[in-house]
């Protein structure tokens, strides 16, 4: 029998990964069960999307981070996805 969680409850463990002093050190999978919680009740990530590798799930440590022509370009160190977002103005 699964344990069901409100949806305060999973926002609250949602923020509370990604704040932990130690998120650096988490594994994909782990990354990728948190991000399974999110859909599942339907909460938006927004900026936390950008701590992890959107191709790999592995949290960035020391990514390369480019920025040209108002965008902003991030390689991972792991598996070289670069992941580019437009800086808000």
């Amino acid at each position: 029998m699964k344990k069901t969680l409100s949806k305060k409850e999973a926002i609250r463990k949602i923020e509370e990964f990604f704040s932990s002093d130690d998120f650096k050190d988490k594994t994909p999978k782990e990354v990728k069960k948190i991000k399974r919680l999110a859909m599942a009740y339907n909460i938006k990530l927004k900026e936390l999307r950008r701590k992890f590798c959107k191709k790999c799930l592995t949290p960035y440590r020391n990514p390369k981070i480019r920025i040209r022509n108002k965008i902003k370009s991030v390689t991972c160190e792991n598996c070289g996805y670069i992941a580019r977002w437009k800086l808000k103005d």
